[in-house]
């Protein structure tokens, strides 16, 4: 959940619809300030997002998502699905994350951590970064701060990350199937519908289990019956819908291979992302 609209209205949705459809899932959620509207969107699917999120920090204030969107974060939890933090600033920190310094890192991550404890009366166990943009000392602190596991990444398979030879011993499951806007973006004459159906596709060519990305903006607003759509159709395939702290559960930390961490594009996406690399 990027934006304090998408928590309002695209979280309770996708309760909704994960619900209807017997699914587990983990939400990621934007804890501190919506900047929202003071960044630059360079994906063509910008328009997707509420008017009323692009216009925080131009016109109005912008919100404090943890404080507006309590009672709907503790709601997410009640119904039984995992939560982790996405961010503090979510704009700030794809804006900011690739070059910033320690105590900048450390600062963000500390607000999340005690906005998390005060909505959720508990300590934060996953997170999951936002845009996969991650650096050195955020991965460091993924140890740190005791996460049982990370999200921040794209890859193929659960591992345990090395950045320039340091080992962070915090597991990464990282997001293995592209996105539905990333495949809008490659596609441009393809509906929801037909890049729900192209990720169905990749989903049953390669073997192992799968982390798939949503945003409770577009699958939960405009993109809803895609969602749907690749929930009935993961279910026909015989795909168990599960949160992540289920495949986690089922990792042999000790087992788990070591790859090298690096920054790379993904198709349909500018930007650099953190990307699963060679074994180590």
């Amino acid at each position: 959940a990027d934006t304090c609209h998408g928590t309002q209205a695209g979280v309770p949705a996708l309760i909704e619809i994960l619900q209807r459809h017997d699914a587990s899932g983990t939400f990621f959620f934007s804890l501190g300030p919506d900047h929202s509207g003071r960044e630059t969107r360079s994906s063509s699917l910008s328009r997707f997002y509420d008017l009323r999120t692009r216009l925080y920090g131009r016109l109005l204030p912008g919100p404090d998502i943890g404080r507006r969107c309590t009672e709907i974060m503790r709601q997410t939890d009640g119904a039984g699905f995992e939560t982790g933090i996405h961010a503090w600033d979510r704009a700030g920190w794809d804006k900011r994350i690739l070059q910033a310094e320690n105590p900048w890192v450390e600062a963000e991550l500390a607000k999340a951590c005690a906005r998390f404890a005060d909505v959720f009366g508990d300590t934060a166990k996953a997170h999951g970064a936002s845009g996969w943009r991650m650096n050195r000392h955020a991965l460091r602190l993924t140890q740190r701060l005791g996460f049982s596991y990370a999200s921040d990444c794209r890859g193929s398979h659960p591992f345990i990350p090395v950045f320039d030879g340091e080992i962070v011993a915090c597991p990464q499951i990282p997001t293995t199937l592209p996105t539905l806007d990333e495949i809008l973006a490659m596609e441009p004459g393809f509906a929801p519908d037909q890049a729900a159906d192209r990720i169905l596709q990749l989903s049953g060519a390669i073997a192992g289990d799968h982390v798939f990305t949503l945003r409770a903006e577009l699958e939960g607003m405009k993109f809803s019956s895609a969602l749907e759509r690749l929930l009935s159709g993961w279910k026909t395939r015989d795909f168990q819908l599960v949160a992540l702290r289920d495949i986690r559960a089922s990792l042999d930390i000790k087992e788990l291979p070591r790859h090298t961490v690096h920054f790379a594009e993904a198709a349909g996406r500018p930007g650099k992302r953190l990307t699963q690399g060679s074994v180590f």
